[in-house]
């Protein structure tokens, strides 16, 4: 990577704004670039975060235009109409894909060399879309998939068992979003299978799923988590670490998937997607990942015809 990495954040929302303070509290970069169509919003969060650099030092913040997007490492697009109540992220999907096309232009003009990361939602379709309009090589243009959805499935497994979250290893696989799937045939604690009844594992798996819609109903957005997520993308980019993380990529015969961006596990390093891990699954897990697939493959078909 550059020797001073440049990060920019498009869309300053809730997700981009806590996104931008998570990298700016652990210092993942030295210039962090806030581009918005609202440019007063984007000023105002890059001039309150600059007002803390004498307890942090070390990050340059600046709201920005796309010309700002030339050289940077990562581009984090987190633009987009937000989830509303009672939706969908797959209902997201016709305002989004709209607003994509300018974006995608518009960094395309002044970067060709950077990694993409995505979190606007649907983002596994959202993600799709920027590979096609970019034209860039599938693993730089990388979706935060189900990484949230693992933390939050393995969060939940801990807390039934009494167990420290990270010591938990477990996969949501698949959408980020209703067909999402959780591969109990892999979840382990030190090797040990989790040890819960079928009711237990139906309970954790509908609120790993449905969290999402819980917290927008109780505050009307989820962002201190995703932004998390971002973050631990981020930091196994800009330091080469090769992390296994569940983001959303191209997928060519996985399981005889082809031609989608779904959420599995992935080798994840400086050069992007460095590699898409084969998980073994159950026939039934399989089916449930095939489906996963085609609704996607669907949606996605709605919008490119």
């Amino acid at each position: 990577m550059n020797k001073q990495p440049r990060i920019c954040i498009i869309g300053v929302g809730d997700v981009g704004s806590t996104t931008a303070y998570t990298l700016l509290l652990r210092q993942r970069c030295q210039e962090l670039v806030l581009i918005d169509a609202n440019e007063k919003k984007a000023l105002g969060d890059a001039l309150d975060m600059n007002h803390g650099m004498p307890f942090l030092g070390g990050t340059r913040v600046w709201q920005g235009s796309y010309a700002d997007c030339a050289g940077a490492s990562i581009i984090i697009i987190a633009a987009g109409s937000a989830q509303r109540p009672g939706e969908t992220r797959l209902d997201l999907l016709k305002r989004n894909a709209g607003i994509f096309d300018s974006i995608i232009e518009n960094i395309t003009k002044y970067n060709q060399d950077g990694i993409l990361l995505i979190a606007t939602n649907p983002v596994d379709i959202m993600a799709y879309l920027s590979y096609r309009k970019s034209g860039w090589p599938s693993q730089r243009v990388i979706g935060s998939g189900t990484l949230l959805d693992s933390a939050r499935f393995r969060y939940l497994i801990g807390d039934k068992l009494g167990v420290d979250p990270r010591s938990v290893h477990a996969h949501i696989i698949g959408e980020h979003g209703d067909t999402e799937l959780p591969v109990w045939s892999r979840a382990n604690i030190a090797g040990i299978d989790v040890s819960l009844s079928d009711a237990e594992k139906q309970e954790i798996y509908t609120n790993t799923r449905d969290a999402a819609y819980q917290i927008i109903d109780a505050k009307g957005s989820t962002y201190y988590a995703i932004a998390l997520a971002l973050d631990r993308i981020v930091a196994a980019i800009m330091h080469d670490e090769s992390a296994v993380l569940n983001v959303s990529t191209y997928l060519e015969d996985y399981h005889g998937i082809s031609g989608v961006y779904l959420g599995v596990p992935c080798i994840v390093d400086s050069s992007g997607v460095r590699e898409v891990l084969k998980l073994q699954l159950t026939d039934e897990e399989l089916a449930l990942l095939q489906q996963s697939a085609q609704t996607i493959s669907e949606k996605i078909q709605s919008v490119i015809n």
